[in-house]
């Protein structure tokens, strides 16, 4: 049997434009009437995020003063995943093609998120993803769990999962950011981390997935040609090796998603 498992924020729905509106809230409220500041447009906030840059620093580059930045993190980290705010989220494009690929292949198909139960249902209900994701194949945070970090936390649902699930022949994770190649590498699964999430490449490459590609679909068709194959096959060199940790030649994401359209 082979199982996928997929975070959420990032290969499926998209973050930014929640992630930026409350970005220009938390600088509106932090900041003092008639203060001077530099809003960041969406391009350069969402750079400086895909960047892993901390929230203070953003507040600071954004023309805070230091105890302002400071109040302006804590404001961001208090609002960014509170009710009010998911509506702003959207689907990915060509998520639910690849979600539909995944189970019309028979695949064991689970999410694995960090966020808390009533969030995810909030997204599954509104976009009807139900369909994809029976309730014993959703791995999420509950309502009152205390966070840690995600990059310790993430590795902690893996665990659960690989406990309560039957075992599987082939198992892989698609992730966007380093607690989702954390929680693969730790439990020995197979991971691609995608470039169109909340991490940049240069981020992603600091934790070492076993490939890159540019979107959930991207990631779905490659696994579904090669689930059977050896990663090392002459056809997966030829067609895939630009992508992979290893040192090749560097290539064009846009035209290998034009071509793939």
């Amino acid at each position: 049997m082979l199982r996928i498992v997929t975070d959420f924020d990032g290969p499926v729905i998209d973050v930014s434009q929640r992630y930026y509106l409350v970005y220009q809230l938390c600088l509106k409220k932090t900041c003092r009437p008639q203060q001077k500041v530099k809003e960041l447009s969406f391009s350069e906030f969402w750079d400086l995020k895909r960047s892993h840059i901390p929230e203070k620093q953003i507040g600071i580059l954004s023309g805070l003063e230091d105890t302002q930045a400071e109040a302006f993190a804590k404001l961001r980290k208090q609002t960014v995943h509170t009710h009010p705010y998911f509506q702003y989220d959207a689907l990915k494009p060509g998520a639910v093609n690849a979600l539909l690929k995944v189970k019309q292949a028979g695949c064991d198909l689970l999410v694995m998120t960090m966020r808390r139960v009533s969030e995810l249902n909030y997204a599954f209900e509104k976009y009807n993803l139900s369909r994809f994701f029976p309730e014993d194949r959703r791995y999420c945070l509950s309502d009152d769990y205390v966070k840690t970090q995600d990059i310790d936390d993430k590795p902690l649902l893996m665990e659960k999962a690989l406990s309560e699930l039957p075992p599987a022949t082939d198992t892989w994770m698609i992730g966007d950011t380093e607690a989702d190649i954390a929680a693969a590498k730790k439990h020995g699964i197979k991971v691609i981390a995608i470039e169109s999430g909340i991490r940049n490449r240069t981020q992603l490459e600091r934790y070492q997935p076993n490939y890159y590609l540019p979107s959930l679909l991207d990631a779905v068709n490659f696994i579904l040609n090669n689930s059977d194959a050896s990663l090392n096959s002459n056809w997966l060199l030829e067609k895939y090796s630009q992508l992979s940790n290893q040192k090749t030649p560097s290539i064009d994401y846009q035209k290998l998603i034009s071509s793939k359209k």
